[in-house]
């Protein structure tokens, strides 16, 4: 059993806080926190957040039995179409998660302990529904460590402006491009400047913008791989950029918001008491088995940022992770690479713009399978 995360320095996911990185989980299901799993990640590896994506919640709610008592239940004192059980579904895990994190929030002064939930993927382009849905869920779940996830669309940016200003916190996510973030994190001054010049406070107001970093390999890699099967004169220096790409990108996104974190415009905010909008890094689950299977956590660890990591990494990571300051490490090799793919043609601007539509689409049709798996469950347990 492993010791307590206060106890041990063996732990590389305990030794994360020593370099200013949080580790949250890329997971939820409601009998990971009822049977105390979620705390013991707490306690023992330092876990400070979860994240939650229609995919998770497919896998958890739509797959298996284990809600199935919740679903008679609820469908014994009413009457519900999938929609509105589905969301009675995930603001009780996600209550229920926020409560096990809650010591979490309290500790860190509010800037970890919290707990994701999205709004619809159907609304990625829809500014004013998907504000309407962040206020909803934002009532609903009413626990002041809940995170809105609203996508990185340009709809998204404008809400994400109105959400900060109505003093909720957001997670801001499917970032895969330098561009796409900088709108974003000018969203989240923008949001508090709205709301400071209302004569409200802009202090307890959370948010991180997540990027996502191994998407990006995977096509660019299989990109490089076709041109080098293909013989293309510059095969060698192709390869010698296979594996990274995505980490380049991630390493410029962050020196860009320590830019902006030491500028003016930012300074003005933070002697209000505003906290800076941190860099997340998702999708850190390795996808090319010749890479380490922690590759996406050991190269991207740096002051104010976060890596929701999926489980099997999680678990990999506190096995055999390397803890160093890496984020900073060799900034212009970084921008050497991105340099490179560009002269080669690699088009990762293409590249990232295709991976958000896709995104968006694998996130549309999580929610439409787990939308026919609760409605076939609501005809099979529906009382008769």
């Amino acid at each position: 059993m492993n010791e307590p995360c206060s106890m041990t320095l063996t732990n590389p996911l305990c030794e994360l806080a020593r370099f200013g990185q949080s580790p949250w989980l890329d997971f939820i299901q409601r009998s990971f926190t009822e049977n105390g799993s979620l705390k013991r990640l707490v306690d023992q590896d330092g876990l400070k957040g979860v994240t939650s994506n229609p995919a998770i919640f497919q896998k958890a709610i739509g797959q298996g039995s284990e809600y199935d008592a919740r679903i008679r239940q609820v469908l014994a004192e009413r009457t519900v179409d999938a929609a509105a059980l589905y969301e009675i579904l995930a603001v009780e895990d996600i209550k229920a998660a926020a409560r096990v994190l809650y010591p979490v929030y309290e500790a860190s002064r509010h800037i970890d302990g919290y707990v994701s939930l999205g709004v619809s993927p159907h609304l990625a382009h829809d500014a004013i529904g998907t504000l309407a849905e962040a206020r909803h869920l934002w009532k609903r779940v009413d626990a002041p460590n809940l995170m809105i996830k609203i996508p990185g669309t340009e709809a998204g940016g404008e809400a994400v402006r109105t959400a900060i200003a109505d003093g909720m916190n957001v997670n801001v996510t499917l970032l895969f491009s330098l561009e796409a973030y900088k709108k974003v994190l000018d969203a989240y001054m923008a949001g508090l400047e709205a709301r400071h010049a209302q004569g409200l406070p802009v202090s307890g107001i959370a948010s991180v913008a997540s990027f996502f970093v191994s998407r990006i390999d995977a096509r660019i890699d299989a990109s490089i791989d076709a041109r080098v099967a293909a013989a293309d004169p510059d095969a060698r220096v192709l390869e010698n950029l296979r594996g990274k790409v995505a980490i380049a990108n991630a390493r410029m996104a962050y020196q860009y918001w320590r830019e902006v974190t030491q500028g003016a415009r930012w300074r003005k905010l933070a002697a209000l008491g505003a906290q800076p909008q941190r860099l997340l890094w998702a999708s850190t689950g390795t996808k090319d088995p010749a890479y380490s299977d922690v590759l996406y956590v050991d190269a991207l660890i740096g002051p104010e940022t976060v890596n929701t990591i999926p489980p099997s990494t999680f678990a990999a990571f506190r096995d055999h992770g390397t803890v160093a300051p890496t984020l900073t490490q060799d900034v212009p090799g970084a921008a050497r690479v991105l340099h490179e793919a560009d002269r080669l043609g690699l088009d990762l601007a293409g590249v990232t713009e295709a991976l958000l539509h896709e995104g968006l689409g694998a996130f549309e049709e999580a929610f439409h399978a787990l939308r026919d798996s609760i409605s076939t469950k609501i005809s099979s347990l529906k009382p008769h």
